[in-house]
């Protein structure tokens, strides 16, 4: 049999080595990271819009039926749950739950709307009336960002 031979030598990498890679990661990791998550706050008001546009979707097909929007009282919760007064509602209108919006809050539904005849509204991150950026409140009645 053959002896093997042990080969002398670098085995591994150095603390050098080790720590210009450990260098770049983090260079790399600063020029990415922020551009990453900054859109995160955009994303969340993409969606925030997007279930505006299926309760819109939901809304229009209730007031088919019963001729009417909910009212402010009977609110969003009238697309899943019968209200008392209404004899042709042939919901659920929405296939689950209302959602909350991306931010862990209900929306705002208010009929008649000042921007229509009904107005959704979300508040956005600071969960407050106003705001600019990611606190900047989502209607259905306007675009992200103005």
């Amino acid at each position: 049999m053959k002896e093997m031979k042990r080969i002398k030598g670098n085995g591994g990498f150095t603390l050098i080595e080790l720590l210009i890679v450990m260098i770049i990661l983090g260079l790399l990791a600063a020029l990415v990271a922020p551009r990453m998550f900054g859109k995160v706050g955009t994303s969340k008001q993409k969606a925030a819009k997007a279930q505006m546009s299926l309760f819109e979707t939901a809304l229009d097909t209730y007031r088919l039926d019963m001729g009417k929007y909910p009212t402010t009282e009977q609110g969003l919760k009238a697309l899943r749950e019968k209200p008392q007064d209404a004899d042709s509602w042939d919901g659920p209108y929405l296939p689950k739950e209302i959602p909350l919006d991306p931010w862990g809050q209900a929306y705002v539904y208010v009929c008649p709307g000042e921007h229509g005849d009904y107005d959704i509204q979300s508040y956005g991150a600071d969960k407050q009336p106003g705001g600019e950026g990611e606190n900047i409140d989502i209607g259905n009645w306007k675009n992200i960002g103005e």
